[in-house]
């Protein structure tokens, strides 16, 4: 069943036959059924065996995982998983849209359509209030929506208005809310021609400069969270004239290099990004995991079907990201499956399997002729990091499988302005922990507005 979630991950569109794409995976099957299956069938009890399975399967997609894999803060969180899971399924929001969810909660909501110069039209929300702006920007496979869906007590974007700031919310091209083109439609193959290079060098100073124009020209502070950071990196990096309109960037799990990824989804995939990258486009799949209406039934009966789907769900997560039952709001779940994943293009996902494999921050490898066309070099040039003058501030975890501390650091290491360098002081706090935990407002939203304040 767990090969199961794999596949849907990957070819949510119309299935192809992966063993085909990925020679890895398909060698790796056996070891998943002894580990997850087999149990399953001699184990009176199912429940336990899901269970005991759920420290295996790591361990079987890629052997050098770290362990342990649950600390006692994570197993004893385990016993009040089940029923929180299913009370989730109960709330509302798990349906409702960005504004309602907004206006349910008491803001105010605007909506603006920001161009960008190669014709994509982007979706930018706002949360007015008098103090500075403050523009958030969600991660791979995110939207806008990412910052609210922890609720009005722990959503950051609920904070920051709550402490008056004007909040600006952006969302990349080809995610839910930004699925246009002044001229080709996504069912085009054009459209969907873009990485994170794109968003950084044409999405970011797009919603920048509106932003910018709107506040009457007053800098703003800019948030970024996972691919909210990597785009900002490639903008500040490739066009310094942005130091004037951004005063300060806050990167909540930074992702730049990636080479010591210790996600075992990503680093098993990695290899084949490109290769499926190419299947998919022969075939006409151009999307990732879009917010449509297959996408929306196959997250029903994969999270929703039973006690072992709702597991194989919630573990999926954590095998991307890391382990932490203890952080987790488990009975928010069903809101965040309800808003995610929110659609990117095939070739974002190509460009970070680049960089794991690489072990560089540089741009998209077209193969060493069209790099000599595109790039005057057989090798993508690296983002000049040190460009960037606008301050930084770092904030990672130990315990985050796709922003290693060691990437992290070499990260600092290349930045010239890095004001403040956060290690978040908790043990298994996660890559999605940052926008989605239960006590993110004093683990870490709590340190951001005060570094908000001070600069």
């Amino acid at each position: 069943m767990f090969y199961i979630i794999i596949i849907y991950l990957l070819q949510i569109t119309q299935g192809q036959l992966l063993s085909k794409v990925f020679p890895l995976i398909a060698k790796t099957t056996d070891t998943i059924v002894n580990e997850f299956v087999n149990p399953l069938g001699d184990e009176g009890d199912l429940i336990t065996a899901a269970l005991n399975t759920l420290t295996k399967i790591p361990k079987a997609l890629f052997g050098h995982v770290e362990e342990p894999y649950f600390s006692n803060t994570n197993l004893q969180a385990m016993d009040a998983f089940f029923i929180d899971f299913k009370a989730g399924y109960i709330n509302e929001d798990v349906n409702m849209t960005f504004k309602q969810l907004v206006n349910k909660y008491g803001y105010d909501f605007e909506k603006y359509e920001v161009v960008t110069k190669d014709g994509y039209m982007l979706s930018l929300f706002r949360i007015p209030g008098d103090r500075n702006p403050v523009f958030l920007m969600h991660g791979l496979l995110g939207s806008a929506d990412d910052f609210i869906i922890a609720g009005p007590k722990n959503g950051l974007a609920y904070l920051l208005a709550d402490a008056g700031y004007d909040v600006w919310l952006g969302n990349a091209r080809g995610n839910k809310h930004s699925r246009a083109h002044v001229s080709v439609p996504p069912s085009k193959a054009a459209f969907w021609d873009f990485s994170w290079h794109e968003i950084g060098i044409e999405d970011l100073p797009s919603m920048i400069d509106f932003i910018f124009e709107k506040s009457g020209e007053i800098p703003l502070k800019y948030i970024g969270h996972s691919q909210g950071t990597t785009a900002f990196f490639v903008m500040a990096s490739m066009k310094p004239e942005y130091d004037k309109k951004v005063s300060l960037m806050i990167a909540l799990s930074p992702v730049a290099f990636m080479g010591n990824a210790r996600s075992p989804i990503v680093r098993l995939l990695s290899p084949g990004t490109m290769v499926l990258e190419g299947l998919t486009k022969r075939l006409g799949i151009y999307e990732f995991l879009p917010d449509d209406h297959l996408t929306r039934t196959l997250k029903q009966i994969v999270c929703g079907a039973g006690i072992t789907a709702e597991i194989i769900c919630s573990n999926t997560v954590f095998l991307v990201s890391g382990y932490d039952f203890g952080q987790l709001n488990v009975s928010n779940l069903p809101v965040v499956f309800g808003h995610l994943p929110a659609g990117a293009s095939m070739k974002q996902l190509a460009h970070y399997g680049q960089g794991i494999m690489s072990e560089e921050f540089r741009q998209y490898d077209y193969g060493s002729m069209e790099n000599s066309e595109r790039y005057g070099t057989m090798v993508p040039p690296t983002y000049p990091l040190n460009n960037i003058k606008i301050p930084i501030s770092l904030m990672f975890s130990d315990s985050d499988w796709l922003a290693d501390k060691r990437d992290v650091a070499r990260l600092n290491s290349k930045l010239p302005n890095v004001i403040d360098i956060y290690r978040i002081p908790y043990e298994n706090f996660n890559h999605v922990d940052f926008i989605l935990a239960r006590d993110v407002k004093t683990l870490v939203y709590e340190r951001v507005l005060k570094i908000l304040a001070k600069h």
